[in-house]
């Protein structure tokens, strides 16, 4: 790619930043690997706010800080369209929908003491998600693996990913793996744009003030690579063991609150936040969780274009992408065996899928759509 496909756009309207977001805040179900999709179908395919080179590249930055991925994703994209007006727009936008929706679920179990079926809309849904997932990965495919070594390499990736190597080094030895196969003499280190992921020490058990609330979730942010599961472990420690905030199943029906609510699964936070403190308490956590995540972006955007200008930095983002596409596929492979369960849900998968690469249909009424499918099949069953 050349620099000069990483000009930054400065004249998108900030209202159709946060009309986006906001819409992909209420549509955006099933994880980062299906939020990830969804803004490519978006900002690649329907608007060309950006190549699928420079989306690739955003989205190997993002594994490499800490914190969720796809609100990452949407506010680099909101900070490439406008600097940091947009990239405080499309993170907020993104965020406080979800946020909302689990303020909402956690006043309901408060006072009724059980969190909101949903699985008619989760029935439906996973299906769906998975073609808007697949239909991504073949492009962004076709645009990362350029090379017969880089395939291979993402081959070994998933192969790592399956048997249980941790994130980080998949992707941190994709990146340097290809980067010494590039420039077999180069002595260049290898470009630090992300945190450490260093241990950060637990802090003695504090009062649940706001101020403690704000510190908890700000550290987990600001350390946590990963998936909800590694969320789940840190709050657990923190919470459940440290302070004793919260008992073992109310921090379970947190996590699964965060997972059926659409956005980020980060907003486990606002549901924790509000059984702790309340309204504020909700309020102050989601903050906590989420700032670190604007603060890594604005720090780190900068030098996405900075390391494709290198050769040896390029070759090291030529193997991120890569490996963050590995897990992709091993994150899709694992929904699918947990949401095809019957006949019609792999009716559901395909015709979401015809509609989508043949008629480019809008994910977003897609996931509607199979919303409203899987209420209806649950009704009748």
């Amino acid at each position: 790619m050349t620099p000069a496909a990483f000009v930054m756009a400065e004249n998108t309207p900030l209202r159709e930043i946060a009309l986006l977001f906001l819409r992909l805040g209420v549509t955006a179900f099933g994880g980062p690997a299906a939020h990830i999709a969804m803004m490519r179908d978006e900002v690649v395919e329907r608007r060309k706010w950006l190549t699928s080179e420079e989306f690739l590249d955003l989205l190997g930055a993002t594994n490499l800080i800490p914190g969720p991925n796809s609100t990452e994703m949407a506010i680099h994209i909101g900070h490439r369209r406008r600097g940091f007006a947009g990239l405080v727009v499309a993170g907020a936008c993104f965020i406080v929908p979800a946020a909302l929706i689990t303020l909402a679920f956690a006043w309901l179990y408060v006072r009724y003491g059980r969190v909101p079926e949903a699985r008619g809309v989760l029935y439906g849904v996973k299906p769906v998600i998975i073609a808007v997932v697949v239909q991504a990965l073949i492009a962004l495919v076709r645009t990362a693996v350029r090379s017969t070594f880089l395939a291979l390499l993402g081959i070994l990736a998933v192969a790592a990913t399956f048997f249980g190597a941790e994130e980080l080094v998949i992707l941190f030895g994709a990146g340097l793996v290809s980067m010494l196969w590039k420039t077999p003499r180069g002595t260049a280190l290898v470009p630090a744009f992300g945190m450490s992921a260093g241990k950060v020490a637990a802090a003695s058990s504090v009062p649940s003030s706001l101020g403690g609330l704000f510190f908890v979730f700000a550290k987990i942010g600001s350390v946590l690579f990963g998936s909800g599961y590694v969320l789940l472990a840190f709050l657990r420690t923190d919470l459940v063991e440290h302070r004793g905030w919260l008992t073992e199943s109310q921090l379970v029906d947190a996590v699964a609150v965060g997972q059926l609510t659409p956005g980020p699964v980060f907003t486990t936070a606002t549901f924790v936040g509000y059984l702790v403190s309340g309204p504020l308490g909700a309020c102050v956590a989601t903050l906590g969780i989420f700032f670190p995540a604007f603060v890594f972006v604005a720090l780190s955007g900068a030098l996405v274009p900075r390391l494709r200008r290198s050769p040896r930095a390029a070759s090291f983002l030529d193997g991120v992408n890569v490996a963050s596409l590995a897990l992709m596929v091993v994150v899709t492979f694992e929904l699918g065996r947990s949401s095809l369960v019957d006949l019609p849900a792999l009716v559901l998968a395909v015709l979401s899928g015809v509609l989508l690469f043949r008629f480019k249909v809008n994910s977003a009424w897609l996931v509607l759509g199979g919303a409203a499918a899987g209420v209806a099949l649950q009704a009748v069953r």
